[in-house]
């Protein structure tokens, strides 16, 4: 069965400085139980914010290390998914639900990809 990665992106703009309000925290907790008890989440986590962040990049022969906050990006990954779906259709479907768990004032993009096996 293929696995599916989603990486969860916020902006950290509409995200609230106090983090995700508790009412969130509980609708997100039933989804996890509710996505682990059918077998179909293998890991998930939130990420820190990008200020405790550190960018490593390969340019030209050259590496460079950025530490955050990344102000010049509109979107961070702020967590992921690794799920086991018999198809993407079923991968869409979890991660719509994991959107809408959150507030209308959040800003939250998925990218949902096929984890290439072998």
């Amino acid at each position: 069965m293929p696995r599916y990665l989603s990486l969860v992106q916020i902006d950290e703009k509409t995200a609230p400085a106090e983090g995700p309000s508790p009412e969130l925290m509980q609708r997100m907790g039933e989804l996890i139980e509710e996505v682990t008890k059918a077998g179909v989440m293998l890991d998930t986590q939130g990420l820190t914010p990008s200020s405790q962040g550190t960018r490593v990049r390969w340019e030209g022969g050259q590496l460079s290390v950025t530490d955050g906050p990344f102000t010049e990006s509109k979107e961070v990954v702020g967590g992921y998914a690794i799920m086991q779906c018999k198809d993407k259709a079923e991968a869409l479907e979890w991660t719509k639900r994991f959107l809408k768990v959150h507030e209308e004032h959040w800003t939250v993009t998925c990218e949902v990809r096929e984890i290439a096996e072998g």
